[in-house]
């Protein structure tokens, strides 16, 4: 049984949304947010105090780019990934990484000075990563502009996850009237997805 330490919203949210897509069974363990902070415990199973954690046997995992591509690697690659020989192998790749390491780390400033660190008078420096995370969304927005509606084409795959929520984030933090067009239109066909919807369901249980 895999199990995955989860935080509501956070970036746990990848994992558990590959989960929903794929089908798997899997326990869910809430925490607080941020668990380091309020669940000392947790330390104990996660040193670093980060989520998400995934547990699958003897594999253990902290980042949340790479627990999709690994839940699609093993339980879904030709229905959820790319193939190595395929051509859009490296597009995917850079997609999936993409969603974390360029669009989620700006916002992960924004809501450490705007909400958990408020008082330390550092405003001017989330609203820089506020101009930052926008300008890099128009990515998303020039790689819509030939019509498909994900971002590998046709055809959904983890890359969407990943991108997914980094779009999630953004409503969650009131970054979304930086949307344009055909990147709001993806958010909300992605938002929409039986596993999206299964998934956010399943972290108010």
């Amino acid at each position: 049984m895999i199990t995955l330490y989860h935080c509501p919203d956070a970036r746990s949210f990848r994992a558990l949304w590959a989960l929903h897509e794929i089908g798997l069974d899997y326990d869910l363990v809430l925490l607080p947010f941020p668990p380091r902070v309020h669940d000392r415990t947790y330390l104990d199973i996660n040193p670093l105090g980060t989520i998400p954690f995934l547990i699958d046997g003897e594999t253990v995992m902290s980042e949340s780019a790479a627990i999709v591509e690994y839940l699609i690697a093993r339980h879904a690659q030709s229905r959820l990934g790319v193939a190595i020989a395929d051509a859009d192998y490296g597009a995917y790749l850079n997609w999936l990484h993409f969603g974390e390491a360029t669009l989620t780390f700006p916002q992960a400033l924004v809501l450490r000075y705007t909400r958990l660190e408020p008082d330390r008078g550092l405003g001017a420096v989330a609203e820089d990563y506020v101009r930052w995370f926008h300008g890099r969304l128009r990515h998303v927005e020039r790689a819509l502009a030939d019509g498909r509606p994900y971002l590998l084409g046709d055809r959904f795959t983890g890359a969407d996850i990943s991108v997914g929520y980094a779009l999630l984030l953004a409503t969650s933090l009131k970054l979304d009237d930086g949307f344009e067009p055909l990147t709001r239109a993806l958010w909300l066909r992605l938002a929409e997805r039986p596993a999206h919807r299964a998934a956010r369901a399943a972290q108010k249980a």
